[in-house]
């Protein structure tokens, strides 16, 4: 009798203490949990040891990578649904641990035990980063890190990113604009909080493929060094410059922030770069670029924050996406990065929030790889398209519920007498 689905429901139910909001279909072809809603697909019982060995988000996200599970209906309600019942209950190895003195808890798992077949665990996705030793955010630390989020490859990103080839946040006049039209406005709206003008110096920090450089050196007749540890980006990025005639005002780098010496600039950019710092850097990081700017000089700090905690100490990296997404990244809240842009030394004269921005991007994105989906896993890995696909909708969702947010900060390096060089009112409201 095929009874695997009801049985993995009774013991998810009895380890969860409450009932699955999705169904469950089990490699024996049998189905169970309420009816018309998405279905978590079982696909071998691989599935269940990965749980068992490394229980909570990283055994689920093993599992996913891998194919063992799967989603069959719309997977942002699924993950909606998900969300609630096992990551914002902070569902990790030691709560589980803790569950595990119940009785019924310690029932349920002998019978997963059970179900889930010979006890040997399963080898982790060839996707996951095999974690270095010793500590994080050196040049070199860094270095891999980027490697492996950016160096995928530039055909699989111009599948996703589309045409602007931009990776952060764009800036959407209304929600039926296109991408492109979305991110053209984003960096416009980021020179115009610069105020560049024609013979300045920019500096573009994690300049990625070159859309910010190319922008602001096509339409505000800056000179542009755009900085990046991803050789793969920075190829493109040239390349792009010399198609479009601007070498001349356009330098690429693969480069460390720490490492750029020939300031001052009159304006930085940092879109989408901070969240590779690290807590313990950031203040070095907020320092290095207050030194490379001209008194008066503008930044621009693009960058996704989280929700603050009662217990700041507690903060612990997303298991998924420091395994398989961003090595080593972490998010603060804003009011912190504001506190460290201060003590670096910058007067902040503005916060844009633009949370639900990102949601918008993030579907499109999501959309763009779903319909390109053969061709992406030829150009990467299908773990490594799975990847991408769970991250990016995942990330959208916690936008959307306000779990993550991200932030503009425009801040000036203004000079002893006061003068910020500021107009009185910044921006009007609409």
């Amino acid at each position: 009798m095929a009874d695997a689905a009801l049985r993995l429901t009774r013991l998810f139910e009895q380890l969860l203490g409450v009932s699955l909001p999705v169904r469950i279909r089990a490699w024996d072809g049998s189905q169970a949990g309420p009816p018309g809603a998405p279905a978590l697909v079982v696909r071998n019982r691989r599935a269940l040891r990965r749980l068992l060995f490394k229980p909570g988000e990283l055994g689920l996200a093993r599992a996913w990578v891998a194919g063992d599970l799967d989603i069959e209906g719309d997977l942002y309600t699924a993950l909606d649904l998900l969300a609630g019942l096992i990551w914002e209950r902070g569902e990790d190895a030691r709560t589980l641990g803790q569950a595990l003195r119940d009785p019924a808890v310690r029932s349920a798992v002998r019978g997963l035990v059970k179900l889930a077949g010979p006890p040997l665990p399963p080898a982790p996705p060839a996707e996951e980063v095999r974690r270095h030793r010793g500590h994080l955010h050196t040049r070199r630390t860094d270095k891999k890190a980027i490697s492996h989020h950016y160096d995928v490859g530039n055909d699989f990103y111009e599948l996703v990113l589309g045409p602007s080839m931009v990776y952060s946040c764009a800036y959407w006049p209304e929600p039926g604009a296109t991408l492109e039209t979305a991110q053209r406005d984003k960096l416009e709206l980021v020179c115009r909080k610069l105020d560049l003008k024609p013979g300045q110096r920019l500096l573009d920090v994690g300049c990625g493929w070159g859309s910010m450089a190319l922008h602001a050196a096509r339409e505000h007749g800056v000179s542009v060094v755009g900085i990046t540890l991803s050789q793969e980006q920075a190829a493109y990025a040239r390349k792009r410059a010399a198609d479009e005639g601007l070498t001349d005002r356009i330098e690429i780098r693969v480069q460390d922030y720490r490492d750029v010496r020939d300031g001052p600039f009159d304006a930085i950019s940092s879109i989408g770069m901070a969240e590779h710092v690290g807590a313990d850097r950031y203040l070095e990081y907020a320092q290095d670029l207050y030194a490379l700017l001209s008194p008066g000089g503008r930044l621009l700090n693009h960058q996704i924050a989280r929700r603050p905690q009662s217990d700041e100490s507690a903060y612990d990296v997303d298991a998924f996406i420091d395994a398989y997404v961003f090595p080593d990244g972490e998010l603060q809240p804003i009011g912190t990065t504001v506190t460290l842009l201060e003590r670096a030394g910058f007067e902040v004269r503005d916060v844009e929030a633009i949370r639900e921005h990102y949601a918008l991007t993030l579907r499109r994105w999501v959309a763009n790889l779903e319909a390109g989906w053969d061709r992406a896993i030829t150009l990467t890995s299908p773990g490594r398209a799975r990847v991408w696909r769970l991250y990016m909708a995942a990330s959208a969702l916690s936008f959307e519920r306000n779990r993550i947010g991200v932030n503009q900060v425009l801040a000036v390096k203004t000079p002893d007498p006061g003068t910020s060089g500021m107009p009185l009112r910044a921006r009007t409201w609409n």
